[in-house]
């Protein structure tokens, strides 16, 4: 009974300080700067790809980065990232790409906004330095993605490869590549989780404070995008009578919306159940490395 209670005075005490960190609005702007990074995001993927001698990269990047997205969600997108795939010149070295990495940054900066708020932390580091952080994570991010892409491309030569030595159950590449597909996404989801938490934000804080905001981003995540998904298949007509040809951008920034959320919550969870467990007379930066705040 005193778990129970424990729980939901942590989960409670997170909800207040959400509401009171702006939790909803600052939610919009990663809704929003996420959504504009996005673009940007896959004109450095499709450079990057160019560079590597092979488009069809960022093609098969760009469908895992929406593997986990609700299929309305992702459809509505479709046609708009398939004409920056296919219409983006492969030059990396240029002017465009360059602000193409500049402007994919923000989204990093808007995750690392809410991280701040809802540790409680003042940013110490010059803005400079935040911003080469942060385009160094996109960096990472157009990088990793292409290698996951490059992965699931040579998938069926692998497993023709392995056929021919070791007897497999599966019938077919497809449900292999298809398992392959959603274990390599949801893997990579958690890595990005944990690296954001970990190194985003201002201070340090160790594995097991910030797991329980992890685990909730991720589980609430996969429930929304199901929840979302579902309403969709019902109502997604209901999009395109009152926005038209904006149908698709207004569908993606409020799926964005509901992520953005609950990844504001899942810190803020994080930094309940610390004050909750910190000895009298201790401060909360000081439990994650920083000096008190005046």
């Amino acid at each position: 009974m005193r778990q129970i209670r424990y729980v939901y005075v942590v989960v409670l005490d997170a909800f207040y300080t959400f509401l009171a960190d702006d939790g909803w609005a600052i939610a919009s702007h990663i809704a929003l700067s996420t959504l504009m990074a996005l673009f940007p995001f896959l004109i450095v993927l499709t450079s990057l790809a160019g560079f590597f001698g092979s488009k069809e990269l960022a093609d098969q990047a760009a469908q895992l980065l929406l593997e986990t997205w609700p299929k309305q969600v992702a459809d509505s997108l479709g046609g708009e990232i398939h004409d920056v795939l296919t219409t983006t010149s492969g030059g990396v070295l240029t002017i465009g790409a360059v602000l193409a990495v500049y402007f994919a940054s923000n989204g990093v900066e808007a995750l690392r906004v809410a991280l701040n708020r809802a540790y409680a932390v003042t940013e110490p580091r010059r803005w400079y330095w935040l911003r080469l952080e942060s385009i160094g994570y996109t960096l990472i991010a157009a990088f990793t993605a292409l290698a996951m892409a490059f992965l699931i491309v040579l998938g069926p030569l692998i497993i023709e490869a392995v056929r021919r030595h070791i007897p497999l159950v599966i019938e077919t590449n497809e449900n292999l590549l298809n398992l392959a597909r959603y274990g390599i996404t949801i893997i990579a989801l958690l890595v990005a989780l944990i690296v954001l938490h970990t190194w985003l934000p201002a201070g340090r804080r160790r594995f097991l404070q910030i797991l329980p905001g992890i685990v909730f981003t991720f589980i609430a995540s996969i429930v929304s995008g199901t929840v979302f998904g579902q309403y969709l298949a019902r109502f997604a007509n209901n999009y395109v009578t009152m926005y038209a040809g904006l149908a698709s951008v207004i569908i993606a920034l409020v799926f964005l919306y509901f992520l953005a959320a609950i990844f504001v919550y899942g810190g803020e969870l994080n930094a309940s159940i610390i004050k909750s467990r910190l000895p009298h007379g201790v401060s909360l930066q000081a439990a994650q490395s920083l000096r008190p705040l005046d």
